[in-house]
């Protein structure tokens, strides 16, 4: 009985090693609430104030650095305290999976900024948003695929329904987040 439970330890041991060695585990939780409270604060601010579009693309871009401000940090934070690497080679292939569907989608978001398409830049940002999340989750925690597809379906959502495009902000990039982060904190944070 002893060999079989020292035999099930070290199997644990070896998934975990593996896991570590092909997964980067170091996202936080509080970062994915902290984003969603900032794009929820700027779904806010454009609903009261801005009527101008390139304001408008300030603040989605205010937003953006903040959210990827906290989840550079606290992600860093969070390697730290868990006595891990921050850049390791999995970490640089989850964001390069990550940044090239996200700055292809911010790319053609800009071209149909620039050429009036008004309609088409939210679904844009969220699909290719979601697509990222996808694309990313090869290297990360599993729940960043389910993040990813509820992106693509609420783009789709607001591409139908261009008129919903505040609504599909605040709900995609809003709610969701702070949602995951949450589900997330719960889960990995402690």
């Amino acid at each position: 009985m002893e060999n079989e439970t020292k035999t099930h330890e070290d199997i644990k041991a070896i998934r975990k090693l593996m896991e570590e060695s092909t997964r980067f585990l170091s996202l936080s939780g509080l970062s994915g609430v902290i984003a969603g409270v900032a794009a929820l604060a700027g779904a806010l601010l454009a609903w009261l104030f801005i009527d101008d579009t390139w304001l408008l693309a300030a603040v989605a871009a205010i937003v953006l650095l903040i959210s990827l401000s906290f989840a550079y940090f606290l992600s860093i934070k969070k390697a730290r305290r868990d006595k891990k690497h921050f850049w390791t080679p999995v970490s640089r292939k989850m964001l390069l999976n990550l940044f090239i569907p996200l700055s292809t989608g911010g790319i053609l978001a800009i071209i149909f900024l620039i050429q009036g398409n008004l309609q088409l830049v939210m679904p844009v940002f969220l699909i290719f948003y979601g697509l990222a999340l996808i694309n990313a989750s090869k290297f990360t925690l599993g729940e960043i695929f389910y993040l990813g597809l509820l992106e693509i379906v609420i783009g789709l959502l607001v591409t139908v329904f261009p008129g919903l495009w505040l609504q599909g902000w605040a709900v995609g990039f809003g709610l969701l987040h702070i949602v995951y982060g949450l589900v997330m904190y719960g889960k990995y944070g402690k």
